[in-house]
């Protein structure tokens, strides 16, 4: 029973697997395990669509690894306890998982290898979400970047084809031997959910530039979900780049910003990035949210984008964008309001790029729109949505007296945001 554990955690596949690969060739059988942690599920509903996503993703891990005599182990309750029923039953001789950086986790995985310590076990973690993480970024003053384009800059300028080059194809015989059944969901205590990931699609790259501002074209690669849980590797995407897909290869980069950001500044997971913000006074209006989350505001582009949200788990980035700058600026909410909600529903929900972008629309974040931008909802429709094909396909009763008046009217809200806003500022 002398074994290598491989922890997966948001790197859900066999293959171009860092962690993995090193642990494959650690001298000892792989175990492989999983921890359906309650410390996070504990905030999710038991049908989550991710919960179901990263179930599935394991199960086509689990029925791929029996066919040479082996399985994934599952745990469900606190990584910690589980850790401890795993020694107790295994002479584990290394541990492999690859690094998370969200405050948690990062907590997390420290007690973690404090334990293993403890017991004379070693443990390796690796780079494997990321292109470039925590430190590697730096100004020549060796401080992190608060400003994307010079982080950008940094990025390109360091940035070698070998660092994404394919890894070896994993030797699947060299797995633990055994075999255990796949729980149900139930036996999980989870639903399945009705709402799904949809498969990624990178053969949109090339139309990318021209159908990205345009929610009602399907021109999006739903990558999202599968670089969150790491169903395809960053590395692989990045591969299949060609030099005219510079603006999808930016966004990849924005996602590496947001990241080093959190790490480097934790108090902005619930605080403004920039404390000149702090006295800003929100109205916080309870029934106002609710329309807002619901997509009954009158806006139809901010409605359409609200009832996608909720309906698929997916809203396009330039409705995002819009809906976000509507709640913070028109209905003076809270950008926390927003970035809980939509923490619930995006399916590619990740921590950093989710507050970043929140902190972004709101004018607190590091580097964000100035808070004087207020998006207007009506030329937004007007230039991305002209024909209303994305609006009516998520409103049926568009045209018809059932759809609300607007709640705000839009030159009222501008001008109440920017008083609010100075005086705020003026506070500080």
């Amino acid at each position: 029973m002398t074994v290598t554990i491989y922890w997966f955690r948001r790197d859900l596949r066999l293959e171009d697997n860092l962690a993995l690969s090193h642990a494959l060739k650690s001298g000892f059988p792989v175990l492989p395990i999983f921890i359906f942690d309650d410390n996070i599920l504990d905030e999710l509903s038991e049908d989550d669509p991710r919960i179901t996503f990263i179930y599935e993703s394991l199960e086509k891990i689990d029925i791929k690894l029996r066919k040479y005599g082996s399985c994934i182990k599952i745990f469900k309750g606190n990584p910690l306890q589980a850790w401890k029923d795993l020694m107790d039953e295994y002479d584990i001789k290394k541990v492999y998982f690859n690094h998370d950086y969200e405050p948690y986790a990062k907590e997390r995985d420290n007690q973690l290898t404090e334990l293993l310590t403890a017991k004379g076990i070693e443990s390796h973690s690796f780079k494997d979400q990321v292109i470039f993480e925590k430190n590697e970024v730096l100004k020549s003053d060796g401080k992190p970047y608060s400003i994307f384009t010079h982080y950008k800059r940094k990025w390109l300028s360091q940035f070698k084809k070998e660092l994404v080059d394919q890894q070896e194809a994993p030797d699947l015989n060299l797995f633990f031997k055994y075999h255990i059944s796949f729980p149900s969901l139930e036996e999980l205590h989870f639903t399945e959910s009705a709402i799904k990931v949809r498969p990624y699609n990178l053969s949109i790259l090339g139309n990318y530039v021209f159908g990205r501002d345009v929610p009602s074209e399907d021109s999006t690669s739903y990558l999202g979900p599968h670089l969150r849980f790491g169903t395809i590797s960053i590395r692989m995407v990045i591969r299949q780049l060609r030099l005219k897909d510079d603006i999808f290869l930016s966004e990849l980069i924005w996602r590496e910003f947001f990241m080093q950001i959190l790490y480097h500044f934790p108090r902005v997971v619930d605080q403004n990035c920039r404390a000149k913000y702090d006295n800003i006074v929100w109205l916080n209006k309870e029934e106002e949210f609710e329309k807002w989350c619901q997509g009954k505001t009158g806006y139809p582009f901010i409605d359409a984008g609200m009832r996608q949200l909720k309906q698929t788990g997916y809203m396009h980035n330039r409705v995002r964008m819009a809906t976000a700058s509507f709640l913070i600026k028109h209905l003076l909410i809270d950008w926390r309001w927003g970035e809980a909600y939509f923490a619930q529903k995006l399916l590619d929900y990740e921590l950093s790029s989710n507050n970043g972008n929140w902190q972004w629309a709101a004018g607190t974040g590091c580097d964000a729109a100035p808070y004087f931008r207020v998006f207007n909802p009506i030329t937004q429709l007007l230039k991305f949505d002209k024909e209303m094909l994305y609006v009516r396909k998520w409103i049926p009763e568009i045209e018809t007296p059932e759809y609300p008046e607007p709640i705000i009217e839009h030159a009222a809200a501008r001008a109440r945001a920017l008083e609010t806003y100075k005086t705020g500022i003026k506070l500080k």
